[in-house]
């Protein structure tokens, strides 16, 4: 070992150990107060931190708000006997929509039932129309009035929506709001699920099922899975301390590693509440990681202590190799040899914790905030790590006085005289022979790994809930509403902006917007599609006796006024003044597949039809020669609510200042020339919208990231050993191991989004550190003159046998996740411990056989 250091080493040893008994204060305070802090925070979840705001779809989705329908809950209520006409459930479901109302955070306007005011029917009679509310004023338990409520029901066409198919049961809708709109505060989702689940209870008997989904429940539920994370975190530290008294045999050389991961958990999670953020539920899994690390980091520099306080900084195989009794090696002091540790792993351990630092700040490419709180979380984790491990640890290890040192010294010496078959096997990796093998064997398995991964789904490769088990509650809930409810609950709402009353002053643009619902609806994993101009045909024919042959959009503006003069902002239909109309595409899922084809679907017959985003399609107005497209659906929906005094027909006056806001906003009117009307169509609200716009931005991103992580890898290896061979035989392994985990993702069927793909980035970091230290030994003995494999073989018995024991210790510690709660960290922590165990394999098996053959190719 040699001690010679560059100026700025020496200056920072003189300073540590100059200053050890001040620096421990000042940590211990530190570690107090953040501690302090760290028990302030609060679990934080929103639901725009999961929205890729500066997406095109998330601005449509901000811009028309009063479409979105993303946050939404829904309470079912199911009768068990099959049949909900009885005085006991009407009494049930009228008490939960009350409650829901008056939930906190609720858009109290966006509460639908069948008993609230805004869900009406309408009928044709012998005079034109009737309506009224699907709940009579005089509404008793009789017979006679469920029979009326039945045929209201009918008419007001919420079958499949708020009441099921077999009447066996009905729905609450309500939308949430991210700030409570009473205390201006924000929404305490774990509260609004509390609530829902109190309900629940209350309301849930033999008589009736009580099913409920929604974000704000899935957070609930996440968040009361993730409490067990504090559990299996307990599980890990006590198997790490297990098996670092395994395999130190030192009490006190196993508490140390364990003290300073600890402590930088403690650092990390006290910073995150002095940078005013809380812990997201699909991130507190982090500070295990930022545990993790601290742990390999730990293992790397007790082996260096031991070496350098038993056997003077010779490693015992080499003592034994050079005759060297144990009389002739003095025993240091635990300072010079904690001195000397620090001066060995100073460059490879900053330059793997860097690594780590650089390669989670470059998610922070992802503008989703979730993501960027994850990257930040963990980049202060780890950069606290610099602190405990190559500060703290050393200097406590200058305290350790090791009882009986030197029977445990002679037991060290006399293990190392014993021949290793593992590890003189795995050093014939180093020789031409089995190195090529090697080589040949893990671009075999890239080019697999490479070939599966395409196969990789961004975003959810399942229906339900991917977080939560299967059996789990509310994917149990999810499924009965799907099944039960003709319409679903996953919608993607396409906007058809135009220019102000196009509904009823411009026929050619509702003929446009029939057209493209109908094309919608013949795509593939699509349910039902509903639209402004379906609602106007049904209409139009009640109006002609309910008449089939006219079930078609009228050219005269006065009956598409007269059709339209009762549909009203709360159908979701139209806004204001008519100038923005969704379509509504209700899908029978939400996995990636069905996302992507349905929005291709949209993209592409945008282009059929010559109607952009970025290209308004100028339409004549009514008076123009157009032919109408046969073939247009034959929908069968009738009109949710009646009159209101937002009619496109009586808001023609009030449209000032919302054309000024459009026009600021950049809209289709904006780009259109004046005097001329136009069309758009712009994608998406909706709950599926909002998957969509995530689903694109992590596909763009998972390349980039991956890249930036490696970049950072590379630049700095090559500043730390100056070599491309030894940059290279460090990173190869780790691009193999990337691949092979998202082939493994294929298998398990994990999709790649906004929770998954920064564990795989968190990965990555973590297995460099294991080919930055064994190349960093690796390279020591080479410059003492050794030849590769038998370099190769005192590295292995030295710091391999550290990485082997950290990649298990770590594997086993992840492993107990498997028994989760939760399936989201079951499936991570058996992608994580794929991850450290292949790493390991890796840095072992394959760095050797690169560094032999890459420096006979490139020779630098």
């Amino acid at each position: 070992m040699s001690n010679e250091m560059p100026g700025f080493a020496r200056v920072l040893q003189n300073l540590i150990f100059g200053f050890r008994g001040l620096i421990l204060v000042l940590i211990a305070v530190v570690t107090a107060l953040m501690l302090y802090f760290a028990a302030q925070l609060k679990v934080d979840a929103g639901f725009k931190k999961q929205l890729p705001l500066e997406h095109e779809y998330m601005q449509t989705f901000q811009y028309y708000e009063e479409f979105g329908g993303a946050n939404r809950l829904l309470v079912a209520v199911m009768a068990e006997d099959g049949d909900m006409f009885d005085a006991e459930y009407f009494a049930t479901l009228e008490e939960i929509t009350n409650r829901v109302f008056f939930i906190p955070g609720v858009d109290r306007a966006s509460v639908r039932s069948i008993f609230t005011p805004n869900v009406r029917f309408v009928e044709i009679v012998e005079d034109g129309f009737a309506g009224g509310n699907v709940i009579p004023a005089d509404f008793a338990p009789t017979q006679e009035m469920f029979e009326r409520v039945r045929g209201n029901i009918v008419k007001s066409g919420e079958i499949g929506r708020l009441v099921s198919e077999d009447f066996g049961g009905a729905m609450v809708w309500a939308n949430l709001l991210e700030e409570d709109p009473q205390t201006g505060e924000k929404l305490d989702y774990q509260a609004v699920a509390a609530e829902l689940e109190k309900i629940r209870s209350e309301f849930e008997n033999e008589a009736h099922s009580v099913h409920i989904i929604g974000f704000a429940k899935i957070v609930g539920d996440i968040a009361n899975g993730a409490r067990s994370v504090v559990t299996y975190f307990g599980f890990a530290l006590l198997i790490t301390a297990l098996l670092l008294y395994w395999y130190t045999r030192s009490p006190k050389l196993s508490v140390l590693p364990l003290i300073c991961s600890v402590t930088a958990v403690i650092w990390q999670l006290g910073f995150l509440k002095l940078l005013g953020f809380g812990i997201d539920p699909m991130n507190i899994l982090t500070p295990f990681l930022v545990f993790a690390i601290g742990v390999s980091h730990g293992v790397q520099m007790i082996t260096a202590f031991s070496v350098e306080k038993l056997f003077g900084g010779t490693s015992p195989d080499r003592c034994i190799e050079l005759n060297r009794p144990l009389s002739e090696i003095h025993i240091r002091d635990s300072i010079s040899a904690a001195k000397a540790t620090l001066a060995r792993l100073l460059a490879p351990g900053v330059i793997a914790l860097l690594s780590d630092t650089i390669g989670f700040l470059t998610i922070l490419f992802i503008k989703i905030r979730i993501i960027q709180e994850l990257a930040i979380t963990a980049s202060v984790g780890v950069a606290v790590i610099i602190l405990t491990n190559l500060i703290l640890l050393p200097i406590l290890l200058s305290f350790v006085n090791l009882k009986n040192e030197e029977g445990y010294r002679q037991r060290i010496y006399q293990k190392a005289g014993e021949h290793s078959v593992l590890w003189h096997n795995l050093a014939k990796f180093a020789k031409p022979g089995p190195a090529i093998i090697a080589v040949l064997l893990g671009a075999v398995l890239f080019g697999f790994g490479y070939w599966k991964s395409q196969e990789m789904q961004i975003g959810d490769s399942q229906a339900g809930v991917p977080e939560l088990w299967p059996e789990a509650r509310y994917n149990r809930d999810a499924d009965l509403i799907s099944s039960r409810f003709a319409l679903g609950v996953d919608v993607v709402s396409v906007i058809s902006e135009t220019t102000s009353q196009a509904c009823t002053e411009n026929y050619e643009v509702m003929r446009r917007i029939d057209e493209m619902a109908w094309r919608i609806g013949n795509v593939e994993g699509v349910q039902k599609v509903i639209t402004l101009p379906m609602v106007a045909k049904i209409i139009n024919a009640g109006w002609n006796e309910g008449n089939i042959n006219w079930r078609v959009l009228s050219r005269n503006n006065f009956v598409m006024r007269q059709a339209l003069s009762n549909v009203d902002t709360a159908t979701g239909l139209l806004n204001r003044d008519c100038s923005a109309m969704p379509i509504m595409v209700f899908t029978e899922d939400h996995r990636a597949e069905t996302i992507r084809r349905v929005v291709d679907a949209v993209k592409t017959l945008r282009l059929e039809m010559n109607i952009e985003p970025e290209n308004p399609i100028v339409v004549a107005d009514a008076s123009g020669e157009q032919s109408v497209t046969a073939g247009a659906a034959d929908t069968e929906m009738a009109t949710a609510d009646s009159a209101s005094e937002n009619t496109p027909s009586e808001s023609m006056a009030a449209t000032v200042d919302e054309t000024a806001m459009l026009t600021e906003a950049d809209t289709c009117v904006a780009q259109t020339p004046e005097g001329e009307n136009c069309l758009r169509f712009r994608l998406a609200t909706g709950n599926v919208g909002v998957m969509a716009a995530v689903n694109e931005v992590v596909s763009a991103a998972q390349g980039p990231i991956l890249f930036w992580v490696y970049a950072a890898i590379v630049v700095l290896c090559l500043i730390t050993f100056r070599s491309i061979s030894a940059t290279l035989a460090i990173v190869l392994p780790l691009v193999l191991v990337s691949y092979l985990a998202y082939s493994l993702m294929v298998f398990l069927g994990i999709g790649l989004k906004v929770n998954t793909l920064p564990v795989v980035a968190l990965g990555v970091g973590i297995g460099v550190d294991y080919g930055i230290y064994i190349y960093s030994r690796l390279s020591d003995f080479m410059r003492e003159g050794m030849s590769l494999e038998d370099a190769y073989y005192r590295a292995l018995r030295l710091t391999g046998r550290a990485v082997a024991f950290t990649a298990v210790t770590l594997a086993v510690g992840v492993g107990t996740w498997l028994f989760s709660a939760l399936k989201f960290q079951a499936d991570m922590g058996l992608l994580l411990s794929f991850m450290f165990l292949l790493n390991m394999v890796g840095a072992i098996v394959l760095l050797p056989a690169l560094v032999l053959w890459l420096k006979r190719i490139i020779r630098i």
